[in-house]
């Protein structure tokens, strides 16, 4: 039985083997295929360091080939380098890529996997992928015959070489730098990338592996940072963190761990009347600070939504709170840790101080993203029942001068803001608060739980 929840907002996305498996993966491939060959049939696979990622690599070119596409297989990559390939002239193919999908489960446990799609150098996501899913539920007894042929594609080099000619400027910088790979897929091109312009840093956990043996990929995390800020503390001066896919960045100094928002701020900063894309996780000092030399623009969360959003306003950069940056100035438009990591040095190389910017800006108190539990049936539930709460809250609660509900709910007080988000990817509400104080924080941090509670309650 193939189960509806394996369809997500913005990928495909479940457990091997019970979830994603031969059925599943063949007809996930074959009906993706048919859309795919309409528009030419070139389809790029690239896969993560998982255990089973060349399992489902075999499954899905299955599928793909009985709708007739050429499948194209650049093995084991990083993600950024997946989004690559549909924006470049493959080496090796006199054909233009139509479409690209990366097995990998991201920063989830080992025994996820999933499937991330570009269609004509677009994300497909949302309502395409709840789409397709109805449609392979209502064909999962229909048999796809073995066919794992592939043609091998080096997107690989062809990203390596494009990233080291496009900052050969960077070549020699002497900032101490140090890297953690988390084992993921990022150290198959940073590595190279760096020898190359003769950067001068030490990576930790460069080799893939799929089991993760030194600490999971999520820099998200603050106990998967230990490593990195541990070496900080000696003669490196610049620390990068990468997710299991590389399509995240955490940047660190030895003061600082610079989110994505603040991370914004800094490369926007050096843009001629930028356009930025941003999150409901952001903080407002990020609106603030970019709507006095440009514009900010508040946006769903999640890395599809964001680069269709880029698209619509023209936008030069996108950020998550998260690490997924996004660059349309001088790029692609398609969110990249590696290309992420060499403009954050390009911002150092030209003279920034990234503590002395970041002491610049106002002191806010903001929490961490705060994970409350609850089940992929629910939590959908829970955001409409708390919207309606919202429209007559209890007495004590503060003061709302208005509501964002564009992602969940982000609830604007007069110090302040509480979220609450039904995450797209794992059963659970994503919650952050910020102010001016830490008790104003934490007092709606306490409300907004609290209606959380009822919310519960009440469906």
């Amino acid at each position: 039985m193939i189960t509806r929840s394996i369809f997500r907002e913005y990928d495909i996305r479940g457990i091997y083997p019970s979830q994603l498996n031969e059925q599943s993966v063949k007809l996930i491939g074959y009906f993706l295929g048919l859309k795919i060959k309409k528009l030419g049939g070139i389809v790029v696979i690239g896969y993560d360091a998982r255990t089973h990622s060349p399992i489902l690599l075999d499954y899905l070119a299955s599928g793909l080939n009985a709708a007739g596409c050429m499948v194209l297989d650049m093995g084991m990559v990083a993600t950024p380098v997946n989004y690559f390939a549909n924006f470049v002239q493959p080496c090796n193919i006199d054909k233009q890529v139509n479409a690209s999908i990366m097995i990998t489960g991201s920063h989830n446990p080992s025994e996820y996997n999933g499937f991330k799609i570009t269609i004509n150098k677009k994300p497909f996501f949302g309502e395409d992928i709840y789409a397709l899913g109805d449609e392979i539920i209502a064909n999962q007894d229909m048999v796809i015959a073995d066919n794992a042929s592939t043609t091998f594609i080096d997107t690989k080099n062809d990203y390596i070489n494009f990233i080291i000619d496009h900052f050969s400027h960077l070549r020699g910088m002497e900032q101490k730098i140090i890297l953690d790979c988390g084992n993921g897929v990022a150290g198959t091109v940073i590595t190279d990338i760096f020898d190359a312009l003769k950067l001068n840093y030490k990576a930790l956990f460069v080799e893939p592996d799929g089991t993760f043996p030194n600490h999971h990929p999520d820099p998200t995390e603050e106990h998967n940072l230990v490593d990195i800020k541990r070496e900080l503390k000696g003669e490196f001066e610049i620390g990068f963190a990468y997710d299991g896919d590389a399509d995240r960045i955490a940047v660190l100094t030895k003061k600082h761990n610079i989110k994505g928002d603040i991370l914004a701020i800094l490369l926007s900063s050096q843009m001629k009347n930028p356009t930025v894309i941003g999150e409901v996780k952001c903080s407002s000092v990020m609106y603030d600070t970019i709507n006095q030399y440009g514009k900010a623009v508040m946006y769903k969360t999640g890395h599809s939504n964001l680069k269709v959003k880029m698209k619509e306003e023209n936008a030069q950069l996108a950020c998550e709170v998260s690490g997924h940056v996004f660059f349309a100035d001088r790029y692609f438009g398609f969110d990249d840790a590696i290309y992420a990591t060499l403009r954050v040095l390009e911002l150092i190389k030209n003279g920034m101080d990234l503590d002395s910017e970041i002491e610049k800006l106002p002191v806010l108190f903001s929490t961490e993203e705060i994970k409350v539990k609850t089940t992929e049936s629910q939590k959908f539930a829970i955001i409409a029942q708390l919207k309606t709460l919202l429209q007559d809250p209890p007495a004590d609660f503060p003061n709302i001068k208005s509501i964002i509900d564009v992602d969940g709910v982000r609830v604007n007080f007069e110090n302040g803001w509480g979220l609450v988000r039904a995450s797209n990817t794992t059963p659970v509400l994503v919650t952050r608060f910020e102010s001016t104080s830490q008790q104003n924080a934490k007092l709606y941090e306490e409300k907004l739980n609290g209606l959380i509670a009822r919310a519960k309650e009440m469906i």
